[in-house]
């Protein structure tokens, strides 16, 4: 009787990991599925932002270009009007420097 019990005891341990095996299967398949889910849901999440932060850039783009003549007319008057005053002061300057690179290179230090 002793080894017949010991056959079913055997036999019962077997079948509860046969179960378990069963549990751990179907709890990796649940985990995937919700694994999936979630990266469904956060692509989804992540195409609406990007949809929504090209139409934000779109409209500053469409904005800034709407004066980009005006712009560029500015920019381009600025940048004049600096290099004329970068000259002005070129020129006034440009004899002292020469005066003073001349008395530079001319004098002997010992």
């Amino acid at each position: 009787m002793d080894s017949s019990r010991g056959q079913g005891g055997i036999q019962l341990l077997l079948a509860a990991e046969q179960e378990a095996q069963h549990i751990v299967n179907a709890a990796r398949a649940a985990k995937m599925t919700r694994l999936k889910q979630a990266k469904d849901e956060a692509d989804k999440e992540i195409a609406q932002y990007r949809a929504h932060m090209e139409a934000e850039f779109q409209k500053k783009i469409a904005e800034s270009s709407g004066d980009s003549g005006a712009n560029v007319k500015r920019l381009e008057q600025e940048t004049e009007s600096k290099i004329h005053n970068l000259k002005e002061e070129a020129s006034r300057i440009s004899h002292d420097v020469v005066h003073m690179l001349l008395r530079h290179v001319t004098s002997v230090k010992n």
